[in-house]
């Protein structure tokens, strides 16, 4: 599989990543979809001690014990669980991420942390205080370098001009193209790298499409009848000699600023496909231009 730099960074990863979140709590089904994705050439896998209350973490530090300096992992912090674990408040002040660091190395079973992401964030944050934190962990070498999780331009502008991240997770999608006029260019022009979530916009991006969008919920800015129209259109024009979900993941993977799109997959055949359609042909221009004509180009709004 094809591997792209991480922003300005020493870590190429690998242009599909294993979202663990999918993977559920049963340690030996998690392991097949992980050593799964290890033989299709993947070594990015994304977790974060939010998910499963951490053990997400211990079941890809346990995957990983006799392979660490194979794959790039990465996990994300900023979520403080209640007493009672049913619920969790946002947190993203310096000490209370260099603990997470530490719960989180420990449930990975690893010393260091390739990529750790501040999980999600605001503009009413004490930014300046979250950065400090990500650089003494660094210096620390808890850590190798850090990114963000946010969809707010606001926010990641506040990044780019005061911290060193490397990279921004977002989501982004056919269905979602916000990130491409504040975003995407912003970020290409720094030398930071966009891992994408999202890309199949909750299935509605693949085969399943007609039984997706006749649900009459419709997709962010995009009424039910509108999927009805483009999606048929998308699958006519472009996908017609190949499957909706190849055409969504290389939609991302097209954009110069994205290193890699994040995958869930709860099952070996997911795993399998997803690869399929990560490496299968690149988008050709005329294929981009017709997709934006046949789509919106939305803005963010509330998300500043």
């Amino acid at each position: 599989m094809r591997k792209r730099q991480l922003g300005n960074s020493d870590l190429y990863v690998s242009e599909m990543s294993l979202g663990c979140m999918s993977l559920g709590t049963n340690e030996k089904k998690a392991r097949t979809i992980i050593e799964a994705a290890l033989e299709e050439g993947v070594n990015y896998f994304d977790t974060a001690d939010l998910y499963d209350h951490g053990e997400n973490e211990k079941i890809v530090g346990q995957a990983f014990k006799d392979v660490r300096k194979e794959v790039i992992i990465a996990s994300k912090g900023g979520n403080r669980w209640n007493e009672a674990k049913d619920g969790w408040s946002w947190d993203p002040s310096k000490n209370y991420l260099k603990d997470a660091v530490k719960y989180s190395l420990d449930r990975l079973q690893t010393d260091y942390i390739d990529l750790y992401q501040l999980h999600g964030g605001t503009i009413e944050d004490p930014i300046e205080e979250t950065i400090e934190a990500f650089e003494e962990l660094k210096a620390e070498g808890l850590i190798r370098h850090y990114g963000i999780s946010s969809i707010r331009p606001n926010v990641i502008r506040e990044y780019l001009k005061k911290s060193s991240i490397v990279s921004v997770m977002m989501q982004y999608s056919i269905l979602d193209r916000r990130p491409e006029e504040e975003a995407l260019p912003l970020l290409q022009e720094r030398g930071v790298s966009v891992v994408t979530r999202g890309s199949v916009a909750k299935g509605l991006l693949s085969e399943l499409y007609f039984e997706k969008a006749s649900n009459g919920k419709g997709f962010l800015d995009y009424r039910s009848g509108e999927l009805l129209e483009v999606l048929p259109l998308l699958k006519e024009k472009v996908a017609s000699a190949r499957a909706l979900e190849e055409v969504a993941l290389q939609y991302n993977l097209a954009n110069p600023a994205v290193a890699s799109v994040v995958t869930g997959s709860s099952t070996v055949e997911q795993v399998r496909a997803n690869a399929r359609a990560v490496n299968s042909e690149p988008l050709t221009s005329e294929q981009v231009s017709l997709i934006h004509a046949l789509t919106k180009a939305s803005q963010y709004q509330e998300h500043r």
